[in-house]
C-alpha cells in the first residue's frame, strides 16, 4: 500500500499468506518452536504454487518470525521480533498493514487537502513553486497508542502511484516535525524512526513523496525489497544503456 494515500492495488499472494502467518505468530496462535507444514502442504492449503509459498516463507524469515532447519523444515522463531516490511506493504491499505502486525485494535484516520508547493516541496517533486498539490495525512494507532503518522504530497494531476517504476526510501533516526511529535506523543528532543519515500515513474517524474514517522521502539528492523520496475521498462533501460 501507498501508506499515505491509501491506494488500493491487489497485493501479491505471498504477501497475503505471509501476513496471515505473521498475525498468528504474534497473537500466539503459533507458539515459538511450532513447525509449519511442508511447502507442498501449504501450497495445497492456500491454492498456490510452491514458489509462492517459498516467497512467503522468505518474507517471514526476513521479518525474524520463523527459522529454517536443514532437512527438518520451518519453525516459528523462539523470539519473534517486529520488522517493517517495505515496499511489499506499500500497496496495502494501512488498516491491513498494521492489522497484520497488531495484537490490539487498530485505528487509522486520514485528512486530505489541497495545498500549494513551497520551495522545498517544489524542489522534491520537480514542480513549480505555487503548484497545486494533494496533501494526505495518515495517523495510525494500536490499542490507543500512536504507532505511525505520515505526510504525503503529490501533484494534483497525479491520480495515484500505480505507474511508479521505482521507489526510493531513506530511513533515519531524527527529530520529528512538530505535528508528528504531537501525534506520536514524542517527548521534546527524542528521536523517531523516519522514512522518506519517493515514488518515481519510468520517465523520472516524481509521482509522490512521503514522510513517515514511527516511535523508535516500534520496529526492530526494516526490510527493503525495491523491485517495483516493470520488466519491460527494465529491459528497455538495459538496451538503452548498452
Amino acid at each position: 500500500m501507498d501508506e499515505a494515500r491509501g491506494l488500493t492495488v491487489a497485493e501479491p499472494a505471498y504477501v497475503k499468506i505471509a501476513g496471515e502467518y505473521a498475525r498468528k505468530i504474534r497473537a500466539g496462535e503459533l507458539p515459538p518452536g511450532t513447525q509449519l507444514r511442508s511447502y507442498p502442504e501449504l501450497a495445497k492449503r492456500h491454492g498456490v504454487s510452491q514458489i509462492v509459498i517459498r516467497n512467503a516463507i522468505e518474507l517471514l524469515l526476513g521479518q525474524g518470525l520463523v527459522r529454517t532447519e536443514r532437512r527438518k523444515g520451518t519453525f516459528v522463531a523462539d523470539r519473534p521480533n517486529l520488522t517493517r516490511v517495505s515496499p511489499e506493504r506499500q500497496f496495502e491499505q494501512p488498516e491491513t498493514t498494521f492489522e497484520n502486525e497488531a495484537t490490539e485494535p487498530v485505528e487509522v484516520e486520514r485528512d486530505i487537502e489541497s495545498v500549494f508547493a513551497t520551495e522545498d516541496l517544489a524542489d522534491k517533486l520537480g514542480v513549480k513553486v505555487g503548484s497545486e498539490l494533494t496533501h494526505v495525512i495518515v495517523r495510525a494507532s494500536e490499542g490507543g497508542r500512536p504507532i505511525s503518522v505520515s505526510d504525503s504530497y503529490q501533484p494534483i494531476d497525479v491520480a495515484d502511484v500505480s505507474a511508479a517504476a521505482f521507489l526510493e526510501e531513506t530511513i533515519t533516526d531524527t527529530l520529528p516535525p512538530a505535528s508528528h511529535a504531537e501525534w506520536l506523543r514524542t517527548p521534546s528532543g527524542e528521536l523517531v524512526k523516519a522514512v522518506f519515500q519517493r515514488y518515481i515513474a519510468s520517465d523520472e517524474q516524481v509521482l509522490m513523496i512521503s514522510n513517515i514517522s514511527y516511535p523508535r521502539d516500534r520496529y526492530d528492523a526494516f526490510l527493503f525489497r525495491m523491485a517495483l520496475e516493470p520488466e519491460s521498462v527494465a529491459t528497455s533501460r538495459r538496451e538503452t544503456s548498452t
